[in-house]
């Protein structure tokens, strides 16, 4: 089995698997990050989403073999302490309900605002579009995207 040299929140880590191995259950798995969460395993509901390079990406879609030499960070790995403006903004509009998808929303969110800074509603709801909140927690999702574009331009 190959080994893989991986750049995680800022740390070089080693792991030993099958080529084809998800990134998901590398970081689940091998490396105890279980902030990404397993929804649906075909990329369509976001609970796993991380940032590679930078960009937000489906970790359930992407093996092992793709990633190894890119940047990639977790949830863990977005803030040492919860005070990312995304995650303010979450706590302080309250947003979870049952918490399931949050990770990938934030991470989603995260990415987003890094690129578009200033977003309009609309641009906020294309967004995060692809991201399944089965408790509908849309309004406040939307809100606290909204909230943290306010934070990161101070």
């Amino acid at each position: 089995m190959p080994t893989y040299q991986l750049n995680i929140n800022g740390e070089s880590r080693s792991v030993e698997v099958s080529e084809d191995t998800p990134l998901l259950w590398v970081l689940r798995d091998h490396l105890d990050l279980v902030g990404a969460k397993y929804g649906c395993g075909i990329a369509l509901c976001g609970s796993c989403t991380i940032h590679l390079d930078g960009v937000a990406v489906r970790s359930c879609a992407i093996s092992i073999a793709q990633v190894e030499g890119k940047a990639i960070t977790t949830i863990e790995g977005l803030s040492e302490d919860g005070t990312h403006p995304v995650q303010e903004a979450w706590k302080e509009v309250d947003v979870p309900q049952c918490g399931y998808c949050q990770t990938g929303q934030i991470m989603t969110a995260s990415a987003f605002l890094k690129d578009n800074p200033n977003p309009t509603e609309n641009e906020i709801k294309d967004a995060m579009h692809g991201n399944i909140c089965r408790c509908a927690s849309y309004t406040r999702i939307y809100k606290a995207v909204e909230i943290a574009a306010n934070k990161m331009a101070q």
